[in-house]
């Protein structure tokens, strides 16, 4: 099989999936949006998940994104989801992601919204919470985020959409549900400050069906879109 009908199968599969997890919760396929992790994957393969209806792209590496935005196709909305260093974070705001879902602390926040004040725009970006509060993961810790992001809210040059999280790493997806769960009750709690509707972005390749059940608005995959069958 060619690598653009397995990306195909893949998709389409996973389509699959998330239909039947939005039905278990009573929600609506459309309420839940899939980015593709496109970090490490050749252009080839993104412009053959674009070719099957993906239009967002979410990548880790500043240098590996300055690759590949430039000479993807135009109408893709691309996400930056990995560690953002304050001296690349220049670099974050000139490719014009259409979000930074990384922001994980107030120093990092200002120094996007000094820069995007620089530059005569407004960034959208997402706040990284640490919903497992592991001592060597990003993020702010679930009992600071809502504060956090409030001062957050006062910078000019960013637009706060929703929030982010990556959980506890696990073999069982059933073991990530008690995260998701806090995370959209966190999210829910957001939601009731701001007072507008936001993103939740949580869920990746092995267990965005929990994520989903629990309220995921965006999953974020890569493995289950890219891999080869077996």
């Amino acid at each position: 099989m060619n690598v653009g009908n397995q990306i195909f199968d893949n998709i389409e599969a996973i389509r699959r999936r998330v239909g039947a997890a939005c039905r278990r919760a009573g929600r609506e396929p459309g309420e839940v949006v899939m980015m593709a992790v496109s970090k490490g994957q050749p252009l080839e393969a993104i412009i053959e998940a674009a070719r099957h209806g993906i239009v967002d792209f979410g990548e880790n590496r500043i240098q590996e994104a300055l690759l590949k935005m430039p000479q993807a196709q135009a109408g893709l909305n691309w996400h930056f989801i990995g560690p953002l260093q304050s001296n690349k974070a220049l670099k974050a705001l000139q490719l014009g992601f259409a979000t930074i879902q990384s922001v994980d602390s107030e120093e990092l926040a200002g120094r996007l919204s000094r820069l995007a004040q620089e530059q005569g725009r407004r960034q959208a970006i997402l706040l990284e919470v640490n919903i497992a509060d592991e001592p060597k993961k990003h993020g702010f810790l679930p009992q600071a985020a809502i504060g956090a992001g409030l001062r957050i809210a006062g910078l000019p040059g960013l637009d706060i959409r929703g929030l982010m999280c990556m959980g506890p790493r696990s073999a069982e997806p059933q073991a990530m549900r008690p995260f998701f769960a806090a995370m959209r009750r966190l999210w829910e709690q957001w939601q009731g400050a701001v007072g507008r509707k936001q993103i939740l972005s949580m869920g990746m390749s092995g267990d965005f069906e929990a994520a989903i059940e629990e309220g995921s608005t965006m999953i974020r995959i890569g493995r289950a879109i890219f891999q080869a069958a077996p």
